[in-house]
């Protein structure tokens, strides 16, 4: 699954994270078009039980927290140490809490599933290629029948337009200035290859129709994410029971 090496990686770039991320305009508002992307789905009522998996530094789980309805109850899980030490250091009410667990590894006795939603953003790119069918089918799993999940992805492939501009971007901005800001270009010059290396948008709705979900759609981000930055939705059955 997510390799090590990655996740101390993330570790160590976990105290400027936030900061990176904020200098990426569109970056905040996407998060938050996610998250009431899931909640449009399941309704404005009281006690939902949701999950923000690869949470990292609690953006995506303030974006949920924001967007959901009064006693909903939220769970963030990310594999590294130093993210959830971010996300557990901000502010928070006590329905919310967070948990270190490694997507495709998940102990689901421990994690139970019946969750009515999930919101997951950038975890499937860091999912080597051959495990990414088996860590959708543990999101599957986690979800109660009739559950939403969400997925906020970066992919170019197959679009050489955007594949252009993803380039330009991490060449000429991100990378310099994750070397300024984190001490080091590698972080970034990984995340610039794992997004050349990700599914195509087609090919990842496969895989989640393989998984069982149905409902499934696609929307790309505003901005200069145009055809990069993707948000997937889909829907477990109700005869999952």
């Amino acid at each position: 699954m997510i390799d090590d090496l990655l996740t101390q990686a993330f570790d160590r770039g976990a105290k400027r994270y936030d900061l990176l991320v904020a200098l990426n305009p569109g970056y905040h508002r996407e998060l938050r078009r996610a998250a009431e992307a899931l909640i449009g789905r399941l309704g404005d009522r009281e006690g939902l039980r949701l999950l923000d998996l690869a949470c990292g530094s609690g953006a995506s789980t303030q974006a949920l927290l924001s967007a959901s309805p009064p006693g909903t109850e939220i769970h963030g899980l990310d594999a590294s140490r130093g993210m959830l030490a971010q996300a557990r250091a901000k502010h928070w009410p006590r329905r919310v809490t967070f948990d270190q667990a490694r997507a495709g590894e998940i102990d689901l006795d421990r994690i139970d599933g019946g969750r009515d939603g999930i919101l997951t953003c950038y975890l499937f790119r860091n999912v080597p290629e051959g495990d990414r069918d088996r860590a959708v089918a543990e999101v599957f799993a986690l979800l109660r029948p009739g559950g939403w999940l969400v997925v906020q992805e970066y992919s170019v492939a197959g679009d050489p337009a955007a594949a252009f501009v993803w380039d330009a971007v991490s060449r000429g901005v991100i990378i310099p200035l994750g070397s300024v800001l984190d001490g080091g270009p590698e972080l970034y010059r990984y995340l610039r290859r794992s997004v050349h290396d990700f599914d195509s948008v087609d090919r990842f709705m496969q895989r989640l129709a393989a998984a069982g979900f149905v409902d499934i759609a696609h929307r790309t981000a505003a901005g200069w994410q145009r055809g990069i930055l993707h948000t997937f939705v889909a829907h477990k059955p109700e005869e999952h029971a």
